[in-house]
């Protein structure tokens, strides 16, 4: 990955200017949208089911997903490259997920019972992580929630440690240090705890402290100092490569460390990998990288389309759970269809064909999208992992939030959004955002992406 380059310096009236023709190109040709976003917004707050789906004048509205494309409600066909927030690694529809689905069906669909489907994905998630013992979620906020909670019960004690800018789900615990500013970030060993949004009570973000992502001896400074006032963190809750500035990989040895600063501190890790479980490996970042956390967290591409979490854990922090000294519940965890659903993806669809497969497609997009850097010595450099990785827009290579915030070029980056979506290319918007690869991707797929990168880079830099 090359990140010290000759490049050029991009004209911002420039950027403004095609900003400004590729938004009316895209209001033009998502009319339906529109008039859907009118129906929607008499009765859904803001015209949609979540907050991350919000866009300025509509939302893009979908109507249908085949293999690895989607259809908006227009009638525009694109190669899906936003994938569920990184959920459809199986791609749309997977006849084998649909078939456990329809067996599934038959046979009734929710009982709040177990069901052997939970026992046979149990055993292999337990293969592919390392980790004996697992509970279901139905999401990845529920996971880390849950997570914590456990964490919390073990140690005795309330305290929370995070990464600087991670995102670990909805839940007020993790809704801290998110999405904050520059210039309010704080010095670097004591970066702010900030709520992020309203609602969230400032008693609950006086348990949360942050440190920045790559930087263990600024995490066993700040667990050193905590530990003097009487306030050691019950956990550290990551993720090991973070995924939401884009992608941002350990740098290496990194994990190991805050693997023995934890283990000398007594305090649980927990490996969110919501995001990076079975998009990067069989197993993850956990297999990835090699290094084994007290707990994991998955949901996401897990269930295969179907809301469906879970959390791993060692024999010590389970025991917490079987004893009944925490309770970890939920009327809908380890529901027949979700665990149908993630038996076949577990077995039928995320194979190791399937990873080999991810990774060819992601090496040649990664290499192709470098190339057009380096033909054009636009600022920036593709990184990824797996099914994941993004272009991102800076000068310097980005390690933590800190540098992402001080570097990566929003504007540049939301032209890229635009520029994908009137090409044919759905992909999630904003700059903090990456791709997400299919195993029903295919290398046409990516000469699309790759060409559209390559157009929009010559129209910046003539």
């Amino acid at each position: 990955m090359a990140v010290t380059r000759d490049t050029i310096t991009i004209d911002r009236e420039r950027i403004a200017t095609l900003t400004e023709r590729e938004t009316e190109r895209l209001n033009e040709a998502t009319k339906g949208s529109g008039e859907m976003f009118a129906r929607a917004a008499r009765h859904l707050a803001a015209g949609v089911a979540s907050s991350y789906q919000v866009r300025e004048p509509w939302p893009i509205y979908l109507e249908r997903g085949a293999g690895p494309k989607v259809w908006d409600v227009d009638g525009n066909e694109m190669y899906d490259f936003h994938n569920g927030f990184g959920s459809m690694v199986q791609g749309h529809a997977h006849p084998a997920i649909g078939h456990a689905i329809r067996e599934r069906y038959s046979l009734g669909t929710h009982f709040a019972a177990p069901t052997e489907d939970a026992i046979v994905v149990g055993d292999e998630l337990a293969r592919r992580w390392g980790l004996p013992k697992w509970r279901y979620t139905n999401s990845g906020s529920e996971s880390t929630m849950d997570a914590i909670r456990i964490a919390r019960a073990f140690t005795g004690r309330d305290d929370v440690l995070k990464i600087f800018g991670s995102y670990h789900g909805h839940h007020d615990t993790v809704m801290v240090s998110i999405g904050v500013e520059y210039d309010k970030i704080g010095d670097h060993d004591h970066p702010v705890s900030l709520p992020y949004g309203g609602g969230i009570p400032q008693s609950t973000v006086d348990h949360v402290f942050a440190v920045h992502f790559n930087d263990a001896d600024s995490m066993e400074r700040r667990i050193a100092e905590l530990d003097a006032e009487g306030r050691k963190p019950a956990c550290v809750i990551m993720e090991p490569a973070m995924m939401n500035l884009g992608v941002v990989l350990p740098e290496p040895g990194y994990l190991e460390a805050v693997r023995d600063i934890t283990a000398r501190h007594g305090i649980v890790l927990i490996f969110d990998e919501v995001k990076t479980g079975l998009t990067v490996a069989p197993g993850g970042a956990t297999d990835k990288y090699g290094v084994l956390p007290d707990m994991v967290t998955l949901a996401k591409a897990l269930g295969g389309g179907l809301p469906s979490g879970a959390i791993g854990m060692s024999e010590e922090l389970a025991a917490i759970v079987e004893d009944g000294t925490v309770y970890q519940v939920g009327t809908y965890n380890g529901n027949p269809l979700g665990m149908a659903a993630t038996r076949a993806n577990l077995f039928e669809v995320l194979t190791a064909e399937g990873y080999v497969h991810l990774d060819h497609l992601n090496d040649r997009l990664l290499s192709g999208c470098e190339a057009v850097i380096e033909k054009y010595h636009l600022p920036g450099y593709a990184v990824g992992i797996g099914s994941k990785g993004c272009v991102t827009f800076a000068t310097t290579k980005i390690i933590d939030y800190e540098t992402f915030k001080a570097q990566q070029d929003a504007a540049i980056a939301d032209l890229a959004w635009l520029y994908n979506m009137n090409r044919g290319i759905f992909m999630t918007p904003g700059r903090e955002e990456e791709w997400t690869l299919s195993v029903t991707h295919t290398d046409e797929a990516v000469d699309a992406y790759v060409q559209v990168f390559d157009e929009m880079a010559a129209d910046l830099t003539t």
